[in-house]
């Protein structure tokens, strides 16, 4: 039995089901419930957030047999048909792959025949940016002045590259990158569903290594799944959960709490026990610019805790309240800065290793004593401020 990806299997069928994209759905449903369809859309937004698939669900709104509706019902034949992606009223076209002239005029040529079909004809043009300059031109008239049968639905990931002239003939609508908690509840739904059951460490990662695309973050939910071990393609979940340690491996990151064990070296002005823990680290082969990414975000938390109190913050395997305690404001926004600066140099550097700890032996370098005066280079295992 073929196995349907996680991406395809979960994919929203009506605007109910979308994660995100208020602003979006708003507009097309009010537009559909009163009737007032423009001729062309624009859906603009990275990767992964649901540009095509609005698109469909409009098609479907528009083509459902029992009338068009910001509720499709999901059941007539065109839906499902739509659904499946045969339905012969709905012309996918990928402008990265039909960029010439030649092929709009195809699209042109059809557009004055009736729907066979559904009620509309729709064309959905997907990475509407790659067509040719000599196509755009072609495409304008019959973008501005369609046949009443015709939609335009275009998507596209780079808006800036379109003509000014295919800009004002298009409503255009900016999908939003999805936040972290939007990308892990949706996750946890789909586990759920699944029976496979997981850390919330392990989805915490996830959602953060989705970097705002939803489709990135079920390809790599299912890369976890099938690395770990925790689920089958029949549906019925493995006894192992999901552990965050496995996810933590393969995406090439590290425990929280190492991250913790670090910072709490620097505070200590400890450079033996910074080594250390970077020698345990080491042990993992982590990805070190995502290690120092881990620091900058625990700095980011502790700086949040110092400066603004009632401010909710997760502890996640540091010891923010006590390091916040420990260590001077002004000296977090110093590592964090120096962080950000290693993660940068990183690819100059002798090795990512030696990178890595050029930024830690920096901070530590940078670190005053109680007194205000540098620490010695080597770690004595001092105090630091109170």
């Amino acid at each position: 039995m073929s196995y349907l990806v996680l991406a395809r299997k979960w994919r929203p069928k009506r605007f109910a089901e979308l994660v995100g994209q208020e602003h979006v759905v708003r507009a097309l449903t009010n537009a559909l419930s009163t009737g007032r369809v423009h001729h062309a859309f624009l859906f603009t937004g990275t990767r992964g957030v649901g540009k095509t698939t609005i698109a469909r669900i409009f098609a479907k709104s528009l083509n459902c047999e029992r009338g068009t509706s910001a509720d499709p019902c999901g059941e007539c034949n065109a839906c499902r048909d739509i659904d499946a992606g045969r339905f012969i009223d709905l012309l996918e076209i990928d402008a990265a792959s039909n960029t010439g002239v030649d092929d709009v005029r195809e699209v042109i040529d059809n557009a004055q025949y009736m729907p066979s079909r559904g009620r509309v004809k729709v064309y959905l043009i997907d990475e509407v940016h790659m067509l040719s300059k000599s196509a755009f031109n072609a495409l304008l008239k019959t973008l501005e002045e369609p046949p009443g049968h015709v939609k335009f639905l275009l998507a596209t990931t780079d808006p800036q590259k379109l003509p000014v002239t295919v800009l004002s003939r298009c409503l255009q609508f900016n999908l939003k990158r999805l936040d972290e908690q939007q990308i892990a509840g949706q996750m946890t739904r789909i586990l759920a569903a699944e029976h496979i059951p997981a850390e919330d460490s392990a989805i915490r990662q996830l959602a953060k290594a989705a970097d705002g695309s939803l489709r990135d973050g079920l390809s790599l939910l299912d890369q976890a799944i099938a690395y770990s071990g925790a689920g089958s393609a029949d549906g019925v979940g493995g006894e192992q959960p999901l552990a965050g340690a496995a996810v933590a491996a393969m995406l090439g990151s590290v425990d929280r709490t190492r991250v913790g064990a670090v910072l709490s070296a620097l505070a200590d002005g400890d450079g033996r026990r910074l080594f250390d823990e970077v020698a345990t680290l080491a042990e993992f082969s982590p990805d070190w610019g995502n290690v120092l990414e881990s620091l900058g975000d625990a700095l980011h938390r502790i700086q949040v805790r110092q400066l603004v109190p009632d401010a909710a913050v997760e502890a996640d395997g540091v010891d923010v309240d006590g390091l916040a305690a420990q260590l001077r404001p002004e000296l977090v926004q110093l590592w964090y800065q120096m962080g950000v600066s290693g993660r940068r140099d990183l690819p100059l550097a002798p090795s990512p290793r030696a990178g890595f700890e050029m930024a830690v032996l920096r901070m530590l370098a940078f670190r005053p004593s109680a007194g205000g005066d540098a620490p010695p280079p080597s770690g004595s295992g001092g105090r630091g401020e109170s």
